[in-house]
């Protein structure tokens, strides 16, 4: 049950059933609060058996609706980013969706799942990355700003939906070496870029979360303010190793491997995440 101030009356929206354009059946409570806040609820299917506990993550002190409602978002056209391919036995896609001034990222999911231990027969992707996405939040490192994720079983095929706000002022670190930004901005500037960059991963992997999927184009940096943010995209294929060291081995290894950095590149990195990880990092870096 939810429990709430009796002062705080949140608007109620129903939002159109789930089908292949993956928009959820369920009732949302809009993002009306002034603060920050998870709804844990149950949807009850004709079948019990299939009940399903969802959650929906609501941040409106970092993304800003104004007067949008969050159906109006779900609902929404879009244009194709990552137009919907075929794999792991079903189909994924990413819509950009620009509404009221703002932009989302909408991604939606048909039969796409993982498989473990736990989820033998199979589990909606989307519910990983969000899980992983707000993980990596409470350990500080910077991800999409969450606005909404939800997982539905219709005739008995999983559907999926998670909605992020875009990233205003930050450019990838493939597109920053493709644009030869180091020349506008210094090769000093640069090499802070990439010691933040060793930070961000560094907490992550000390929270004993590996990322998985560490390309340049994943990794995207805000270098307008005296510091540089950081955020890392595509946690996807995210999970928690049961140590610190399992995460960081495997995370280093794709970064070294796919990063393309010089010694000195490499060494920035590096700096950056001992700051995070600690000494511990000597023996894996």
């Amino acid at each position: 049950m939810l429990h709430r101030p009796r002062a705080l009356q949140p608007q109620l929206v129903s939002v159109g059933r789930m089908d292949r354009c993956c928009v959820s059946s369920a009732t949302l409570i809009s993002l009306r609060f002034p603060y920050t806040f998870t709804v844990v609820f149950k949807i009850f299917q004709p079948n019990w058996r299939q009940a399903l506990r969802c959650s929906v993550t609501a941040n409106p002190t970092d993304v800003k609706l104004g007067e949008l409602l969050l159906a109006d978002v779900l609902n929404a056209p879009g244009v194709w980013v990552e137009p919907p391919n075929v794999r792991r036995g079903g189909e994924s896609g990413v819509l950009r969706v620009e509404l009221g001034g703002l932009t989302f990222y909408k991604k939606q999911q048909v039969g796409h799942v993982y498989r473990s231990l736990r989820h033998p027969f199979g589990h909606p992707t989307v519910a990983r990355e969000a899980k992983a996405v707000r993980a990596a939040t409470a350990l500080g490192v910077g991800t999409p700003e969450l606005v909404y994720s939800h997982i539905h079983k219709h005739q008995g095929e999983w559907q999926a939906v998670m909605v992020t706000a875009a990233l205003e002022g930050y450019v990838s670190l493939e597109d920053f070496r493709a644009r030869q930004l180091e020349k506008t901005l210094g090769h000093h500037r640069y090499l802070e870029i990439l010691e933040a960059y060793g930070r961000a991963l560094g907490k992550l992997n000390l929270g004993k979360w590996q990322h998985g999927c560490l390309y340049l184009k994943h990794v995207f940096v805000d270098f307008r303010a005296p510091g540089v943010a950081v955020a890392l995209l595509d946690l996807e294929k995210a999970r928690k190793r049961f140590s610190a060291k399992q995460a960081a081995r495997h995370d280093l290894r794709q970064v070294k491997r796919r990063s393309g950095w010089d010694g000195e590149e490499w060494g920035a990195f590096c700096r950056g995440y001992r700051h995070s990880f600690g000494t511990k990092a000597d023996v894996l870096l």
